[in-house]
């Protein structure tokens, strides 16, 4: 029996598996120590825990599970991730149905040719607004480079110089604001083509704001425009390329002009995502985004924030639509319209493929737990065999 004086005090680290342990002693070390480690109050901690339960077989993987439902949203996704991989039926019984999609996220050549397509998935909450819902999905915090290269085929000189951006993880519509959405929030539609599940059109940049404005209130949300750069960093989705898809676009990957009568907005959904999640990406309707327009990169932020000292009256657009061409539709392209403040009157828009997309900060994800959760993200994921033996 170990003395007094040797036996571990409150808050020690022990080895799990000991015959000893006091009550108030931090187990650390097989299924026990997983297990007390996930009784901790701190999130970092017990998300730290979920990984390391992997080692353990089945064992583990039921801790993994009780947490799916824990307190912690950031833990659920944790737990979520880890399972996600796992193609055992019993385990995916276990995945809530509300907190993941699956997709393909396909890749083209410069012929536009298809040269891989692989199975993604992504985290988002459902954002009830009445008789609609609008599907948020959860933005990876991350550093890319903003801008294009001078290499780049159809660049402009407002894309440059290229910078690197950080930006903190948040989350963003799925696809932007359909017309049957927007009338849920603002009880009419402006758009140029009536059809409750095409994109909303023709929206100034101040209702856009309004817009936002009206679902915080009716959320306890603070709901906004992306800023230029999350909306760059969204559409990028880890690729430098001019599309997310790759070199090029192609009809079956975006809605944009062609060439003869221009096409009208459509439903976000009828294109591929890209590796986060997101629809419409290239295309369909020009997002606003909450940025005054800014002739180049030199003063703006590198933080992920919006440039917007208010004393211009041009903001931002992004994304190209159904009458732009190709290099209006890539990753850094960037277009500028009128936005007049309501109180003055409302712009004479350029034409009716102006829309846009929301966002809301990452609220349930704490700044110290976004590079664990990103780990839990990796392709490479333990064999269940091998686990096992």
């Amino acid at each position: 029996m170990p003395s007094e004086q040797n036996r571990p005090k409150e808050y020690d680290a022990v080895l799990g598996g000991q015959n000893l342990i006091p009550s108030d002693a931090a187990v650390l070390g097989g299924v026990a120590g997983v297990k007390s480690r996930l009784g901790v109050p701190s999130a970092e901690v017990r998300i730290a825990a979920l990984s390391d339960a992997l080692k353990y077989g089945d064992a583990g993987l039921d801790l993994i599970i009780g947490a799916v439902r824990d307190k912690s949203i950031q833990v659920q996704l944790a737990a979520c991730s880890l399972l996600k991989d796992i193609n055992e039926d019993k385990i995916k019984q276990h995945l809530p149905n509300d907190s993941i999609f699956e997709f393909d996220v396909i890749t083209v050549d410069s012929d536009g040719q298809q040269i891989s397509c692989r199975k993604s998935f992504a985290f988002y909450f459902p954002e009830d607004i009445g008789n609609e819902i609008v599907e948020m999905v959860y933005i990876p915090g991350g550093t890319f480079m903003m801008g294009s290269p001078l290499t780049e085929l159809g660049r402009m000189d407002h894309e440059s110089p290229q910078h690197e951006v950080t930006v903190p993880a948040f989350f963003a519509g799925k696809y932007p604001i359909t017309q049957a959405q927007w009338q849920a929030v603002m009880g009419n539609n402006p758009s140029s083509y009536y059809s409750k599940k095409h994109t909303v059109d023709k929206i100034p940049w101040d209702d856009a704001v309004l817009f936002c404005d009206r679902l915080s209130q009716h959320t306890g949300k603070k709901y906004r425009l992306l800023s230029e750069a999350e909306w760059e960093y969204a559409c990028r989705a880890g690729t430098t390329t001019p599309f997310h898809f790759g070199d090029t676009i192609t009809p079956e990957l975006a809605n944009y002009y062609m060439g003869g009568p221009f096409f009208r907005a459509r439903e976000a959904d009828r294109f591929p995502p890209n590796a986060f999640g997101l629809y419409g990406m290239h295309g369909n309707v020009q997002e606003w985004c909450n940025d005054d327009y800014s002739q180049n990169y030199f003063k703006t932020p590198t933080d992920g924030s919006s440039w917007e000292p208010r004393a211009i009256i041009n903001r931002v657009m992004r994304g190209g639509s159904a009458k732009d061409g190709k290099a209006f539709c890539r990753s850094a392209a960037r277009q500028t319209a009128c936005a007049w403040p309501s109180d003055i009157g409302k712009p004479i828009l350029p034409n009716d493929y102006i829309g846009f997309r929301i966002a809301v900060r990452s609220i349930f994800v704490e700044p110290c737990l976004l590079s664990q959760l990103e780990s839990l993200r990796s392709p490479i994921r333990p064999n269940m065999e091998e686990m096992q033996d």
